[in-house]
């Protein structure tokens, strides 16, 4: 089989769409779609939800202090900054500022006339449950670490890389979501700036990303603010 040229290749993000704000870069990735090819086949998920971090406050990495392993997380925006969490890959874009970034907390399956129903069937075998068995679709990427896994993304080969357009990069097909929800980050310890709102969700994917900010108990105003 042979590879198929992108047809859309025009719309993936420069590098200089990153250098921005943390939190405007992971609200205006929503919407937008990984592409990553693997073989002949370009496996690609739609940004759900996200999570912005700044270096200047305690829930980021880059308030521990510059090492190599977190170089990216100090270079231009744009860089590539992958760590792992929980055993698995995750998957985080530089923003403005040095230690600034964007961690892209969950995505949701994108099949077209690019990445087809092939394209599909490889992100379930490459993410299967705990059991050996597919996963829902709308499940395969709800977590960073699935997200990974799901697209067949690697530390080793992607941190504090660049974009590269023939394998990997981010496109913008167009269609931001309408309303995005703003709520507080997940996983960060107490007393660690865990009460910052730096977490963007797609209102219309809520079901689908890491934990439903629209979940029964959750009150607008309070938990979570429409944007």
């Amino acid at each position: 089989m042979s590879i198929l040229p992108h047809p859309k290749q025009p719309k993936a993000l420069p590098d200089s769409f990153f250098n921005r704000d943390a939190q405007v870069l992971a609200c205006e990735l929503l919407g937008k779609v990984i592409r990553h090819r693997v073989g002949d086949l370009w496996l690609s998920a739609k940004i759900i939800e996200t999570e912005a971090y700044y270096c200047d406050e305690k829930g980021s990495h880059a308030s521990l202090g510059y090492t190599e392993k977190r170089k990216a997380l100090f270079l231009d925006g744009g860089h590539i900054y992958m760590y792992y969490a929980r055993g698995g890959d995750s998957l985080n874009f530089s923003a403005h500022g040095p230690g600034n970034a964007v961690l892209i907390k969950s995505a949701y399956p994108w099949v077209d006339e690019v990445s087809g129903p092939a394209s599909l069937a490889q992100m379930l075998l490459n993410n299967p449950d705990a059991n050996g068995r597919p996963r829902p679709s709308q499940k395969l990427c709800a977590g960073q670490t699935l997200l990974c896994r799901a697209l067949g993304l690697k530390v080793p080969i992607w941190d504090a890389k660049r974009f590269d357009p023939q394998v990997l990069f981010v496109e913008d097909l167009g269609r931001p979501p309408p309303h995005v929800i703003q709520t507080t980050r997940l996983g960060i310890p107490h007393g660690r700036d865990e009460h910052l709102m730096y977490r963007f969700v797609d209102s219309a994917y809520a079901p689908y990303c890491t934990r439903n900010p629209l979940r029964r108990g959750q009150v607008e105003g309070r938990d979570y603010l429409l944007i």
